[in-house]
């Protein structure tokens, strides 16, 4: 059965064990709910690693103050099954008294690329993000770390932190896992009504059709951002909170579609806000 584990030392004594052996480490960062799209994240850290540590703990530094901290979904349980399916060896559960002890001061930012998208939305979501990541690296040490492409803006915030601290941990990319229909998987999508559940699909729908546009030829940003736009807005429990095509490795603006460009959205679905994105390669 797998081990689960809530205190910083007992990770570390753990890893430190494996280390001894010669045992590679992998790790998967996650707020828990698991879904298939955290289990692929797991089971690419079992191909890749002998030893994987699953992160179940719901960060209240990346929620704003009007946000579903509160009503995040969480279910230990469930998370430790799918953990163990997918191939973990380890779960580490931390209280937030853990993770952030009296007195803590320091934080970890990083600038520039966290105030678009999501981050212009969501002031100071990704210094939490950054500052628990960094936490958490530091607590199990792994050799590689796999976050989804789902969460593109935060995969490129940490990849450009791991680099510029100068952190000795592999960042893995891992595809975005989608339901049947198109939906990506998210944790927040059982909070969605049935009526909401319908309704999201045309967020994956505008970013497919968006897609075949670029496909066919068509390469002005602003041309496909209003089809995007004009495909969601069809749909009346869909409120848009940003549409946005940028350059796929520095999330700067673009005018044209040219190497390689992720198009990103976010939108809120009747009271749950949802994201998703696709990624042109060339």
């Amino acid at each position: 059965m797998i081990q689960i584990v809530s205190t910083v030392e007992e990770v570390r004594n753990i890893v430190k064990a494996e280390k001894a052996k010669g045992k590679s480490i992998g790790f998967v960062p996650t707020m828990g709910f698991l879904h298939e799209g955290h289990v692929s994240l797991i089971k690419k850290a079992k191909e890749e690693n002998d030893f994987v540590v699953v992160s179940i703990f719901v960060n209240p530094t990346q929620f704003g103050p009007n946000e579903d901290y509160s009503i995040y979904p969480r279910d230990l349980d469930r998370d430790s099954k799918l953990s163990e399916h997918g191939g973990a060896d380890l779960i580490f559960h931390p209280t937030v008294d853990i993770m952030y002890p009296k007195g803590s001061k320091t934080t970890v930012e990083v600038s520039d690329i966290t105030e678009r998208l999501c981050g212009a939305s969501r002031p100071g979501h990704f210094k939490g993000v950054t500052t628990v990541v960094t936490k958490l690296f530091n607590i199990v040490a792994p050799h590689r770390a796999y976050f989804g492409e789902k969460d593109a803006q935060q995969l490129t915030v940490l990849q450009k932190m791991v680099k510029d601290l100068n952190v000795d941990i592999e960042i893995v990319p891992c595809p975005i896992v989608r339901e049947e229909d198109g939906l990506a998987m998210s944790s927040r999508n059982v909070n969605l009504t049935s009526e909401d559940r319908k309704a999201a699909l045309v967020l994956s729908r505008s970013l497919r059709t968006a897609k075949e546009k670029i496909l066919q030829g068509e390469k002005n940003v602003g041309t496909i951002q209003s089809l995007i736009k004009s495909i969601i807005e069809e749909e009346p429990l869909v409120a848009i909170d940003y549409i946005e095509i940028v350059d796929g490795y520095t999330l700067e603006p673009i005018e044209a579609v040219n190497g390689k460009v992720l198009i990103a959205l976010a939108a809120k679905v009747g009271k749950v806000r949802l994201i998703d994105n696709v990624i042109m390669e060339g």
